[in-house]
């Protein structure tokens, strides 16, 4: 299934319409396993109108690369393409093949290729400079192995300066989950999205015949399920330690985020943990998270940045499966149990939260807002925690929202607490005491929002916001 991404094919297309610095183009598209780069490059392709060719890499010896390239190329069997004795050797064949032909030619798992031979990046630039560059080829470079793709673009790449486009591909959005999963409830969906985010083959993995809790029965749980190895699979396929990453990642995915609470849980010592962390952060694997109310001067010496897992699947799989790993194959009833007793939480803390911090960055975005924010996100310390921040710091505006999904709601207590004993723990933390700024307020919620609580945020102007609404208008 296709869904969405209508920006990237905006980028794509764009590359066939450019002239500057040249017909020919070379751009770069990357993103993590799974998050559907080769179903967005195979649809644009087929929809271009001009002759497209596309190869991936394997793991293979680099010869054996050279001639299944050529044998796309000359879509033959690979038996009877020509073998090469350089990838030098295949591009100036490839330039001799296209000469001025305008047509696509898409290699993905790039890094797979330059593993097995590492001057195949240095014969392509080689290429591109003396055949390519003087050309109408639009050549594309796709790989999943994030930091390798990112390095393309470093001084010390040989394709330095050659890129005319780049794109890291993101799992799709909220909204994107009424077209996988059309038969589910809104709370559904936003349990779905905690569980595996907006990653394509995730959702297609999913069964939209199925509810929820049957999908994580009888799909996620079931013996022999991608679910199940995935985590490990892609660490494997990243790092060459993948044990000590794994348990950084557990140590993180049960609760412990400061640098402290990682080493005591994982046994790292600390002088080697920031290394092991600031190589996850690279992959998009984890991220630090600071408050929205630490302006932007202040973000590399502020002592209170907390590790989170990026993935939503990772986030539900070190949480709920990696501690029952063992006993998942044959008492996958207890692990369910598990999750119904947490679920309920986990989607509070995780999903339901930055699906309103969303809403309110498109909000702000859309005009929708008194103000439109800098920087959205939440605020922690010792004296305070509040769900939804946004700020204007120039125009000294902020928003302060509480999310609730639980199925009580929120009554006139919520909204007291949020105004009257939160509002200035915040403001004090802000870095002029909070003087002259003008607070906006509001709530999030599944449940009923009580008519008191309404009446105290319409007092002062405050936006309630219900789960029908948040689903409406992303």
């Amino acid at each position: 299934m296709f869904v969405d991404r209508q920006q990237e094919l905006a980028f794509l297309n764009s590359l066939l319409e450019r002239r500057r610095p040249g017909p020919a183009q070379m751009a770069l598209l990357y993103g993590r396993r799974r998050v559907g780069k080769t179903a967005l490059l195979r649809h644009w392709s087929a929809q271009a109108g001009i002759p497209a060719a596309y190869w991936s890499a394997e793991k293979e010896p680099a010869a054996l690369q050279r001639r299944k390239l050529y044998a796309t190329l000359l879509g033959m069997p690979v038996h009877r393409a020509p073998i090469f004795e350089s990838w030098a050797d295949v591009w100036n064949a490839t330039a001799e093949l296209i000469g001025m032909q305008r047509r696509i030619l898409i290699l993905d798992e790039l890094p797979y290729a330059a593993e097995a031979d590492p001057a195949m990046l240095s014969a392509l630039q080689h290429a591109w400079d003396h055949h390519f560059q003087a050309s109408n080829l639009i050549l594309v470079l796709c790989g999943s192995q994030v930091h390798t793709m990112e390095m393309l673009l470093s001084r010390q790449s040989p394709l330095f300066g050659r890129m005319t486009g780049q794109w890291r591909l993101q799992p799709l959005s909220f909204a994107s989950l009424r077209q996988f999963l059309p038969n589910w409830s809104a709370e559904e969906r936003v349990a779905g999205y905690a569980m595996v985010g907006g990653v394509p083959a995730y959702l297609e993995w999913l069964d939209p015949e199925r509810s929820l809790t049957q999908n994580i029965r009888e799909v996620m749980l079931a013996p022999g399920s991608m679910f199940v190895a995935e985590p490990a699979f892609l660490l494997y396929d990243e790092v060459r330690d993948p044990n000590v990453y794994l348990a950084v990642i557990k140590a993180i995915g049960q609760g412990a985020h400061t640098l402290n609470d990682i080493s005591n849980a994982s046994l790292i010592d600390k002088a080697h943990l920031s290394a092991y962390l600031a190589r996850l952060q690279e992959l998009y694997l984890i991220e630090r998270r600071l408050p929205a109310t630490i302006p932007i001067s202040g973000l590399n010496k502020s002592r209170l940045g907390r590790y989170h897992l990026s993935d939503p699947y990772f986030r539900f799989y070190f949480r709920f499966l990696a501690p029952f790993h063992d006993t998942l194959t044959f008492d996958p009833e207890r692990v369910l149990a598990q999750v119904k007793e947490g679920l309920r939480a986990f989607v509070g803390q995780t999903a339901f939260e930055e699906i309103a911090r969303e809403w309110v960055m498109r909000q702000g975005r859309a005009g929708q807002f008194p103000f439109e924010p800098e920087t959205v996100g939440s605020h922690w310390n010792a004296a305070a925690q509040v769900d939804v921040v946004a700020i204007h710091w120039r125009e000294k505006q902020i928003l302060l929202g509480e999310c609730k999904w639980g199925q009580d709601g929120i009554d006139r207590q919520i909204a007291g607490e949020l105004i009257e004993q939160k509002t200035p723990k915040v403001l004090a933390a802000l870095p002029d005491g909070g003087e002259g700024w003008k607070v906006h307020y509001a709530l999030f919620a599944r449940g009923e929002i009580t008519t008191a609580a309404r009446a105290e945020m319409q007092k002062l102007g405050g936006m309630v916001v219900d789960l029908e609404r948040l689903d409406r208008d992303l």
